[in-house]
């Protein structure tokens, strides 16, 4: 997976397109990532008690490696991720202005 946790992205599709946000977890078996305050939606919980109160608690869901764009830490523009031979090591770099990530 191109993206890691920590990642600026910028979300590009979906009912959130412009937001931008950290990577906060990353599922790699799933193509799908964390961002918090993105992909927000509510559940209703049940009481399970007299104590416990019925509620409605809101949730991050995670959003698919697709809909979110890196943003450039050099260029500050939403970009693709290419990988490069540099001194022999295997590193990311923006597609834009060819600067390693």
């Amino acid at each position: 997976m191109k993206l890691k946790k920590g990642d600026e992205v910028r979300i590009v599709k979906g009912k959130d397109k412009g937001k931008t946000g950290k990577i906060e977890k990353i599922f790699p078996k799933d193509n799908m990532v964390l961002i918090p305050n993105v992909n927000l939606y509510k559940r209703h919980l049940k009481a399970r008690s007299q104590k416990q109160p019925s509620e409605i608690v809101t949730l991050t869901k995670p959003l698919s490696v697709s809909n979110a764009r890196l943003i450039c830490p050099k260029c500050h523009l939403p970009t693709r991720i290419g990988f490069d031979l540099r001194g022999g090591q295997k590193e990311r770099i923006c597609k834009k202005c060819k600067q390693v990530i």
